[in-house]
């Protein structure tokens, strides 16, 4: 702890965050200094209290509520033009320490690889970090993803078409690839 109580963990590192409201629902997005580091799917009290738990047993430091920090602000007007239909792309920096090895390989792919609009199967994705075969590892990545919808693990789909499993719901995956316009609008 700094002399004004406050504790900043790795190396003096501040983690921030702020909820934003969106059209899936509210995101708990945090930041450090190297960038966005983790979003938080239907972020509202018990939920979004069990997040930053998480994330301060992670990071080694208790996040601290800021929507107007420096850290966020870009994340958080992204974020806002994204649901708002005003942005295809994320440009943000990106914190990775939340996540390492291949699912951080496989991620760093889906980032740059698949862009707004389009789908990838969870086998080719496998094929295209070098391991054929490796949908179900590629899965798993995809629900060790802590950056979803900036980082879009909502575009891999299954190859017999179905939309496959997501973090924050079958139903909010279906309203992120609508947004996009992979599918119409959800009927339910």
């Amino acid at each position: 702890m700094d002399s004004h109580g406050r504790d900043h963990g790795r190396g003096g590192e501040r983690v921030v965050w702020s909820v934003v409201g969106t059209g899936i629902g509210p995101l708990l997005l945090a930041a450090t200094r190297d960038g966005l580091v983790n979003v938080v799917f239907h972020a509202t009290g018990a939920a979004r209290d069990q997040a930053l738990d998480r994330l301060a047993a992670r990071l080694g430091t208790a996040p601290v509520e800021a929507p107007g920090s420096l850290l966020l602000a870009e994340a958080i007007r992204q974020v806002e033009d994204y649901f708002a239909g005003r942005r295809r792309d994320f440009e943000l920096p990106l914190d990775w320490s939340l996540i390492s090895g291949f699912n951080r390989q496989v991620l760093r792919e889906l980032a740059s690889g698949v862009p707004h609009g389009s789908v990838v199967g969870y086998g080719e994705l496998a094929d295209r970090v070098g391991r054929p075969g490796g949908a179900q590892a590629v899965g798993m990545a995809m629900g060790a993803n802590p950056l979803p919808v900036v980082v879009p693990c909502h575009r891999v789909v299954e190859s017999d078409g179905g939309i496959g499993g997501f973090g924050g719901g079958v139903h909010t995956k279906r309203q992120l690839l609508a947004l996009e316009g992979v599918l119409p609008e959800p009927l339910f």
